[in-house]
């Protein structure tokens, strides 16, 4: 017999995102009554939130069509000055607006902080009667005997590094729904096995993804002009693909970041690196010259779009937000889309409990999904990385302009380009280049350890790795000897170290205390050799205003 209690809800929502909490409430806004529950593994709501963020509030006009006027944060800072770069090492170059799409204009966009923005929509939830329960991880799927999903149980907290009861053990709890959406933001660790249980990706293609690392600065108010919104492409990334951001937010403090997508070929490339370095150009300096690094955070990103959406819905539940793809890579933006999709599985949900239907698919919200403007949207650009990936930077970013501006006109490509794994990638270190990255200076640039320490991230130190390396001597052979270790440079938290002692086999070593949750080494470990679960409830960063 379970020593497990559990508690009955008619919904049951894993993740306060924004996709989580758009779904709860709109369900709330429908049907009052209906009882909705929402976990969060972070210490409170926002706490694992990090976004740049320019945010579109089209699907929250619609969720909450008053919120200006209701104190939320995201109305402080409209976007006012929308800028775009070519870098050189030394230089840049604006790209005039007249030669990009409209939508990329940024025109009625806020800029701000998307876990100040989430902190403000589960306080919406609450008073609408949701119950939201930070700290407490989803930890494991629970199946009705006809194979549905009948809810989620949250971690056993309290267990020792070697699976013993420590004295303050308490067993999760079973959560039952007559249905369950899953909102775990990319990559997550439950979803990854919903897919294959449910064939979910059956007909699309592989989910590749990005890094995005991120760095919050208050800068002298001379430098400052809030609305401000900067992209950039080029220096100093030359074989690979990505970018970098700048948005000047409230309170003379700038938000930046460097994006890397997770397709590069070169095993010796570090991200955080590339971030550092980018820092350390003329025009960035004229910018930070004086201010000051107060938080730092990663996350990886789901950059496959139309072509990569899964399945939606199986017998039980439900895919929304990040954790089934839908940001839009060219603009940079996935809050709105996510949100959207939440309302939709919330109508769909709704629709089929005023029916007296529980556990069966929800596939109202597949067909709402299709028939709605997120589909519309990202199929507009849903050549757009790829096209990058395959003709580089230069050639790439004019064949998808042309792109997504005849797509735009309503004149539609007859083809759809394909993804493929970005694990498979990597060069072995045999072909590969090694990058000699500049030591950092304490003023722009800054070592990973300092940086961390700005994430505020604590994991109680005797617990269970939730880092799994499924195969060690696979691990040495390949990833080491072949690959050259990419785990420590792809890792923008210092997690992963190779240790190399005179006379002795170098030892694999996993600071998983150190790790931001990004889940970059679940995507790109070329073996598919490490597992991310998650970790103790509470566990993990804690992002102030980011």
């Amino acid at each position: 017999m379970s020593e497990r209690e559990s508690m009955p809800y008619d919904v049951v929502i894993v993740g306060a995102g924004p996709a989580g909490l758009s779904a709860a409430i709109r369900i709330k806004q429908k049907s009052p009554d209906t009882s909705v529950c929402i976990l969060e593994k972070g210490s409170e709501v926002g706490a694992h939130i990090l976004s740049g963020a320019v945010i579109d509030p089209k699907a929250l006009d619609e969720l909450i069509p008053d919120w200006r006027d209701q104190g939320c944060p995201l109305a402080e800072v409209p976007v006012n000055d929308n800028q775009h770069w070519v870098m050189t090492k030394t230089g840049k170059f604006n790209v005039p607006h007249f030669l990009t799409p409209g939508f990329m204009h940024n025109k009625g966009t806020y800029t701000g902080s998307l876990g100040n923005l989430c902190r403000w929509l589960a306080g919406q939830a609450e008073n609408m009667g949701v119950e939201i329960f930070p700290g407490f991880s989803a930890a494991e799927i629970l199946y009705n005997d006809d194979g549905s999903v009948k809810g989620v149980a949250t971690g056993d907290m309290g267990i020792a590094r070697d699976g013993s009861h420590k004295a303050d053990y308490m067993p999760g709890m079973e959560l039952h729904a007559k249905y369950t959406f899953f909102a775990e933001g990319v990559r997550g660790h439950l979803t990854k096995q919903l897919k294959p249980k449910f064939a979910l990706d059956a007909n699309s293609d592989p989910q590749v993804y990005g890094i995005g690392i991120k760095e919050l600065w208050d800068i002298p108010p001379e430098q400052h002009h809030a609305g401000r919104v900067i992209h950039s492409q080029g220096w100093p990334l030359s074989d690979a693909n990505g970018g970098a951001f700048l948005y000047h937010q409230a309170n003379n403090q700038v938000a930046l970041g460097f994006v890397v997508w997770l397709n590069y070929s070169n095993p010796y490339l570090s991200p955080f690196e590339e971030l550092q370095r980018w820092k350390t150009h003329p025009e960035i300096k004229k910018i930070l010259t004086g201010g000051k690094r107060v938080s730092y955070g990663a996350r990886a990103i789901s950059d496959g779009g139309f072509q990569s959406v899964p399945k939606l819905t199986f017998p039980g539940g439900a895919l929304i937000g990040c954790t089934a793809g839908f940001l839009n890579v060219p603009r940079i933006k996935g809050t709105h889309t996510s949100m959207k999709s939440g309302m939709l599985a919330a109508d769909a949900a709704i629709e089929a409990l005023s029916a007296g239907r529980e556990h069966d698919e929800l596939v109202a919200y597949q067909s709402g999904y299709e028939n709605s403007w997120i589909y519309k949207e990202l199929s507009i650009v849903r050549n757009v990385l790829p096209l990058v990936e395959k003709y580089g930077n230069f050639w790439g970013t004019m064949l998808s302009g042309m792109n997504m501006w005849l797509e735009n006109f309503g004149i539609k490509m007859p083809f759809t380009m394909k993804h493929h794994p970005d694990h498979k990638a990597l060069k072995k270190k045999a072909a590969a280049t090694p990058i000699e990255y500049p030591k950092p200076d304490g003023v722009f640039s800054f070592d990973r350890l300092s940086s961390v320490f700005l994430s505020n991230t604590n994991h109680a130190e005797d617990q269970p790795v939730h880092l799994q390396v499924k195969n060690l001597e696979l691990q040495k052979s390949s990833e080491f000897d072949e690959f050259a270790g990419p785990s420590t440079r792809y890792c923008p938290a210092g997690v992963y170290e190779w240790i190399e002692e005179a006379g002795k086999e170098p030892r694999y070593q996993i600071n998983s205390q150190n790790c931001v949750h990004c889940k970059t080494c679940d995507i790109k470990d070329p073996n598919q050799n490490i597992n991310w679960v998650s970790p103790e409830g509470g566990g993990g960063p804690n992002y102030p205003n980011m």
